[in-house]
């Protein structure tokens, strides 16, 4: 029986890297996969290959505005075909380099099936040959989740699609609901409302990303209006039933009127749930709480030797979280000095058009734990570069504590704002102040002069607006 100081299930963002940090860490490591291809949800059917979608829809997008460039383009098209190609490339060549990363640190790697034997062996089930049992000083569980169905909308493939179906779609559907306007929802109505669909989005809370600053859902719904994207909040799906031609949603809105209405397609965006099934979780002395499993500030389950990372544990479910959690992970088992994650400071991109991003508290969440709180707003539209790059829309706001004027949160939504976020998880990992970071110099002509700008505004002080 071959034996393991560390033995990671699953290969995603958050497995794979945990896998690598261990092998590094000079631990004995291997990696089980069951599915073809290394990278988990987030490369396969994830992050990867939606971003790769959005940047070609928004390419097409553009094109409509080049002539005020004096870019002259006469009878583009797009190309689903090409455009999936495409994505498939960036895939691939992505799952290549998880693997080559994982043979370059010597990381034994299985294409099986894991399930505990005991809290120490798992059985490893491939899909072709005899299975086998490995033992493991260590297990780092990280099988991450599934898409969400609902007890009366569940997927068929052909017109209740989930994310990974509409990888998939020959051609852009003539018309398309979105149930759930969390980051996947209105990402795909971004997409497909670029390539000429006609999308409603239906969220039962009472604005789109509705986890995220007030003011910022605000202007994502002024920016929906103005590319004809339609958005019902507050609304329930109460049914779905076939109809000639895709499918007939019965809907309540926020005031209980319902009508209902036909679609060619429905996109079901509703959450993602851990997946644990069949890892004999029992065997090991471990059970879920909400679907979830247990873990301390490291990782570690009831189990000490066992730990759980990303998905499958109640974290913001996201691939940097994973991938963060699982160095951790990796550095406690090793005996190295390991740093508890602060999920405050966590940074969430949303990937629409435009784009939203943030770190840390909400207004409404930061005058609800502090007596008194100062804002700093933005706009995109007052800064050169922006107009320079037609990416005026929308704005940048700090929410700061008033007595201290230490940063609490940022929240931005703009044409590039899931690239400007990483500053302010510094800023706030740093405990800076608004006046700190409008200190700090920042390169003109750029958009991330908006930044600047916002502290600056933050204690009353913001220069062009």
């Amino acid at each position: 029986m071959d034996a393991f100081d560390v033995v990671v299930i699953g290969s995603g963002p958050g497995g794979y890297v945990a896998a690598i940090k261990a092998a590094q860490l000079g631990l004995k490591t291997a990696i089980v996969e069951k599915d073809a291809t290394f990278g988990g949800t987030c490369l396969n059917v994830g992050c990867i290959p939606t971003k790769a979608m959005i940047h070609s829809a928004e390419l097409y997008a553009h094109m409509a505005h080049l002539g005020d460039h004096g870019i002259v383009v006469d009878g583009y098209r797009f190309d689903m075909d090409r455009m999936h190609q495409r994505k498939d490339k960036v895939v691939t060549g992505l799952t290549k380099g998880v693997a080559f990363l994982l043979k370059k640190n010597h990381v034994t790697t299985f294409r099986a099936h894991a399930a505990f034997e005991t809290p120490h062996t798992l059985r490893l089930e491939a899909a072709a040959g005899a299975a086998q049992t490995i033992e493991a000083r260590h297990v780092i569980i990280a099988t991450g989740s599934e898409p969400k169905q609902l007890p009366h909308i569940r997927f068929d493939g052909r017109v209740v699609l989930s994310s990974t179906d509409m990888l998939r779609l020959p051609e852009p559907p003539k018309s398309l609901a979105v149930i759930g306007a969390g980051a996947v929802g209105v990402e795909f109505a971004s997409i497909y409302a670029a390539l000429g669909s006609e999308v409603t989005v239906i969220e039962m809370l009472p604005h789109l990303l509705p986890l995220e600053d007030e003011e910022v859902s605000a202007e994502l719904e002024k920016a929906f209006k103005k590319r004809k994207i339609r958005y019902q909040v507050g609304a329930m799906v109460e049914a779905l039933k076939p109809g000639a031609d895709g499918a007939v949603l019965t809907v309540k809105d926020a005031v209980g009127k319902v009508a209902e209405t036909a679609f060619e397609k429905v996109l079901l965006a509703v959450g993602r749930a851990p997946f644990t099934a069949g890892l004999g979780l029992d065997k090991a002395g471990l059970e879920t709480a909400r679907g979830f499993i247990p873990v301390d500030a490291f990782g570690r389950t009831r189990v000490p030797h066992i730990y759980a990372i990303g998905d499958v544990i109640d974290t913001p479910q996201l691939a940097h979280v994973a991938s963060a959690e699982g160095i951790l992970a990796a550095r406690h088992i090793a005996g190295r000095p390991a740093q508890p994650i602060n999920y405050r400071n966590i940074p969430g991109c949303t990937y629409s058009a435009p784009q939203v991003a943030s770190t840390g508290l909400t207004e409404k969440k930061a005058r609800e734990l502090f007596a008194e709180v100062k804002v700093g707003k933005f706009p995109f539209a007052g800064i050169g570069k922006s107009k320079i790059e037609d990416m005026t829309e929308g704005f940048i706001k700090i929410v700061t504590d008033a007595k201290t004027g230490e940063i609490l949160g940022v929240h931005m939504i703009g044409a590039i704002a899931t690239e400007l976020v990483a500053e302010t998880v510094l800023a706030l990992q740093l405990e800076c102040t608004a006046e700190e970071l409008a200190a700090a110099i920042h390169p003109h002509p750029t958009i991330s002069e908006a930044m600047m700008e916002a502290a600056h505004a933050a204690h009353d002080a913001a220069i062009h607006m």
